[in-house]
């Protein structure tokens, strides 16, 4: 692998994965360019400041001749470009093509949020007799990791070879009391390109007290290409019986059968078909929906297909919820990489633990992270292409 290093400073690498299509005759479609696979690459660019730090947008060439685009702020995936069924390219993740859009709006576009992601009930948690106050960012709950939460920090980089393919390793270390959480803690993520191209997303994190962890990667996804409309016609299949209601967001603890109601997606529907029937203004979905089989094991979540293009992104995950969001507060107000954003230009499905769990008894045990203890988090998403 070829890895250009335009000043000595920097040694970089941005690892994503895109897999070809398939022709309807079923042999592998070229890229849209028909031009020989290349060589891998990467490069590195200047992304802007944060403050006094610079950050860097780095630049992925695979074997194939198809690129993606990642920036150590907030470990964001900005670019990720997935050919059709004819072999076009286009980029089917929502972004900004500068540091300055990531700075002035709260959308966690592809960002990697923590230090838990998701909802906190009322902002508050107690754990081992003492009761923790966080910042009400989305009053009067918590949200992502509070008012300055992992999207929003510069995470240092190593590139290297797995065996398994290219790899970029982003790790970002948050103190003692930061956001008003105990416990100095230690987090990885980890992207790697496969050869079976399957971009993969290793999540891990270590602490020196106890504290809370459940790390997420917030992808907005529209695999018609992020500037294509709207993902209502997008047909979606969720691997989940159940999901967790809410108080109209934060979950109390129940569990609820999918069957009979606008959260059944256990069959392939279309995503807009009963959006309007969940009961959230503005409409849409942002629930928490309960992933089958046993967690800890690496199981199918999800599988997302858009029928113009034939793009197909299939999820698989080792955590025991996904967050299933259709870009409800997206209002035509942003405008990124040449695109407006309006309502439900994008979709997310973020694998993480149950929103909340630190305040259900019977829950909290899965975000309590204590000394010795290692929080790991895998997710794999596969992209291929139908005739």
């Amino acid at each position: 692998m070829a890895v250009v290093e335009p000043r000595a400073c920097l040694v970089v690498l941005a690892v994503m994965g895109i897999v070809a299509c398939s022709t309807p005759s079923g042999t592998p479609a070229e890229p849209a360019s028909a031009q020989p696979p290349a060589a891998a690459a990467t490069t590195a660019a200047p992304f802007g400041k944060l403050g006094d730090t610079p950050v860097q947008v780095y630049t992925l060439t695979n074997r194939n001749g198809l690129v993606a685009k990642i920036t150590n702020y907030g470990a964001i995936v900005t670019e990720l470009h997935v050919p059709d069924r004819t072999g076009r390219l286009a980029d089917v993740v929502s972004g900004f093509d500068t540091l300055d859009g990531y700075l002035t709006n709260v959308s966690y576009f592809g960002a990697i949020v923590g230090r838990v992601a998701n909802r906190i009930g009322n902002a508050a948690f107690a754990l081992d007799g003492t009761r923790y106050t966080l910042a009400a960012n989305d009053k009067p709950h918590h949200l992502h990791g509070g008012s300055r939460g992992w999207d929003k920090v510069v995470w240092t980089a190593r590139p290297f070879d797995a065996e398994a393919g290219p790899s970029l390793e982003l790790t970002y270390v948050s103190a003692d009391g930061e956001e008003g959480y105990p416990g100095t803690v230690t987090a990885k993520t980890v992207y790697t390109l496969t050869r079976d191209n399957e971009l993969r997303v290793d999540m891990e994190a270590t602490t020196d007290k106890p504290t809370l962890v459940n790390l997420a990667h917030h992808g907005y996804w529209n695999l018609g290409g992020h500037d294509s409309g709207t993902i209502l016609d997008h047909e979606l299949t969720l691997y989940a019986d159940h999901y967790t209601p809410g108080v109209p967001l934060v979950p109390s603890g129940e569990t609820r059968a999918v069957t009979g109601t606008p959260f059944d997606f256990t069959s392939a529907k279309p995503v807009g078909r009963d959006l309007k029937r969940t009961g959230l203004t503005p409409a849409g979905y942002d629930h928490n929906f309960v992933v089958n089989g046993d967690p800890g094991q690496l199981r199918p979540v999800a599988r997302l297909k858009d029928p113009k293009s034939g793009r197909v992104m299939t999820l698989t995950a080792d955590q025991p919820g996904v967050q299933f969001y259709t870009g409800n507060f997206l209002d035509g107000s942003l405008t990124g990489k040449g695109a407006t954003y309006v309502q439900h230009a994008a979709l997310c499905l973020e694998t993480q633990k149950f929103p909340n769990a630190i305040n259900v008894p019977t829950w909290r045990d899965q975000v309590v992270l204590r000394p010795g203890q290692t929080y790991r988090h895998r997710m794999i998403h596969a992209f291929t292409a139908e005739p």
